[in-house]
């Protein structure tokens, strides 16, 4: 996984180019009716229920536009709202609390998404000893927040992109001429390279998973749209050798029976693509 310092880097790049796209030039609607030295106090208003997440994101997007604002924080990231809650209070130039409004907004209602539908995965596996992962499945430019938003809601990051974990998937095992020459480059690349990179193999069937094997040095096995029966089977078949994952279109009703196979981990993209923005307002009090 990438380190704090990388992941701090990736969060300040996304406030900046957020509030480029979003300012431009200047918040014309304030400039033009409010004056400079206004001041005022806003609330951040749950309407709807779930689990909070980009509390403390939101505070970075307003020192950043303006280290004079000050938040009173009520209801911290990972907690359950209802309707009506107030999770903070800011306090400050009233120009720039509207200039921070939107973006505030628009990455807590998909955080608090993200976060609320990983909870629910999390809630679903309670008791079977597997965890569930994001993918990159994320939306262009922001995958720092939504795997952040992954973690306030209970569950574990994946890689977080291309360089920081080798993943042969089928197309790099085509692309290789097979999997047991897929697996032998990529060792030797990573020791020419002397990169420390963890090793994730896909395998589509039990052949598979018995070829990849007879290779040491595996870090995990992922099982690519197995039954129910076959991953089972997969799962005794590697036995302590590394660790496995489900992955392939596994959704609400189906993941506590692929936990139950005994897998360490179920990966799903719909933790990022497909979830429902909750309603929050940022209101003036």
């Amino acid at each position: 996984m990438i380190s704090e310092e990388q992941f701090n880097y990736e969060i300040t790049s996304i406030i900046k180019n957020a509030i480029r796209e979003d300012v431009g030039d200047g918040d014309h609607s304030s400039l033009a009716c409010i004056p400079e030295n206004a001041t005022g106090k806003a609330k951040l208003l749950v309407k709807d229920e779930g689990i909070i997440a980009g509390v403390a994101f939101a505070k970075a997007v307003f020192t950043q536009v303006d280290n004079g604002l000050v938040v009173d924080t009520k209801i911290n990231d990972g907690t359950h709202v209802k309707y009506g809650d107030v999770v903070f209070f800011v306090e400050g130039s009233s120009q720039s609390i509207l200039k921070a409004e939107r973006l505030v907004l628009n990455a807590m209602q998909r955080m608090s998404a993200i976060a609320t539908k990983t909870k629910s995965f999390v809630d679903l596996l309670e008791g079977t000893g597997t965890k569930i992962l994001d993918t990159r499945k994320t939306t262009p430019g922001i995958r720092a927040l939504e795997k952040w938003a992954v973690k306030i809601g209970g569950g574990e990051n994946h890689r977080f992109a291309l360089y920081d974990m080798i993943m042969l998937k089928d197309n790099h095992i085509d692309f290789a001429g097979g999997i047991t020459k897929a697996i032998t480059k990529t060792k030797d690349y990573l020791e020419t390279t002397g990169r420390r990179l963890k090793i994730i193999v896909e395998a589509r069937n039990l052949s598979e998973v018995e070829e990849i094997l007879k290779t040491p040095g595996v870090y995990r096995i992922l099982l690519d749209n197995f039954n129910y029966t076959d991953t089972k089977k997969a799962v005794a078949m590697i036995g302590d050798n590394c660790l496995t994952e489900s992955s392939g279109g596994i959704n609400e009703t189906t993941i506590r029976n692929y936990a139950e196979c005994g897998v360490d981990y179920i990966s799903s993209g719909a933790l990022t693509h497909s979830v429902h923005n909750m309603d929050l307002s940022l209101k003036a009090v």
